[in-house]
């Protein structure tokens, strides 16, 4: 099965796709990091894209949904794909179905609803061990012991330079503008489910796979 995440910046898109990935055995499509391994291993997608980057410009919807197929095509995608970032607008989910029609189409798109305010209170809170990489919060998962981490007793911690409120307002902005237009598309298609992501995460995932045992 083919499925799409929707949801602003720090929904959990990503940790939903990775427990998709393992519970599945699906593969996370991310085109920015399709992008960069093509033109990395030198092959005629990248390097066109990587010309194109080179003079200024953008890579065309075109060239993102052929470098979509390809890698579709590999055998690790056997079990379908997450898609997550990509189509951003309606032009771009339209060429995504008609390739797909002639592969396998979208079975579900899931939108994971936030809470604004909650959201950019969730996200501009994080923090990450320097050392091992647990992840804090300062409200919702502190340190038990201040300045020390709970999995190693490290005591160096890093915060993510978008990690703050006026940079997730201003990602939140953009994905009204940009990306949120692409929601009517998909409903209007029958596909589209929605999701309360800011439920716990098992919960969020529960309610997910649930959705995706009907594709099956």
């Amino acid at each position: 099965m083919n499925i799409i995440l929707l949801g602003p910046p720090g929904a959990g898109k990503g940790t939903q796709a990775k427990r998709i990935e393992t519970s599945r055995a699906m593969v996370q499509l991310s085109t920015g990091d399709m992008l960069r391994a093509a033109i990395k291993r030198g092959e005629p997608l990248g390097l066109e894209a990587k010309s194109l980057m080179d003079a200024g410009k953008l890579v065309p919807d075109d060239l993102m949904i052929r470098l979509i197929a390809s890698r579709m095509a590999e055998p690790d995608c056997a079990r379908g794909v997450i898609l997550d970032g990509f189509p951003r607008t309606t032009a771009q989910a339209e060429a995504l179905d008609a390739m797909l029609a002639k592969v396998k189409p979208l079975c579900a798109v899931i939108e994971l609803k936030v809470d604004v305010p909650a959201l950019v209170e969730r996200v501009s809170g994080r923090f990450t061990c320097a050392k091992c990489g647990a992840g804090y919060h300062d409200k919702f998962k502190p340190t038990k012991t201040p300045g020390v981490c709970d999995a190693c007793g490290g005591t160096e911690f890093t915060r993510r330079a978008d990690d703050n409120a006026e940079t997730m307002k201003t990602r939140l902005k953009a994905y009204e503008e940009q990306t949120k237009p692409i929601i009517p598309y998909y409903a209007a298609k029958g596909i589209l489910h929605q999701v309360d992501g800011m439920a716990d995460m098992d919960k969020v995932e529960k309610d997910v796979s649930a959705i995706l045992d009907r594709c099956e």
